[in-house]
């Protein structure tokens, strides 16, 4: 949110063959969550990332936000 100058919980993680999976605590709605972060599809120019929440403590997963990014070339 950019309109807040709030920092977000912290995440941890690491990148192996290629992905990065991240978690960390977080809530949802005043209901507290996991939150889980991925990074893959990595190459030069672009890249996938998506965020889920699960509300019981990561036996399920609800994806709820995905991005890809792509280079733009000047």
């Amino acid at each position: 949110d950019n309109r807040s100058a709030e920092l977000q919980p912290p995440v941890v993680g690491s990148f192996r063959d290629g992905v990065g999976l991240f978690t960390g605590a977080d809530v949802c709605n005043g209901q507290p969550v996991i939150a889980r972060f991925i990074w893959s599809e990595i190459t030069d120019n672009s890249a996938r990332w998506e965020q889920a929440f699960s509300p019981d403590a990561g036996q399920t997963w609800e994806t709820n936000w995905i991005m890809t990014f792509q280079r733009q070339l000047a």
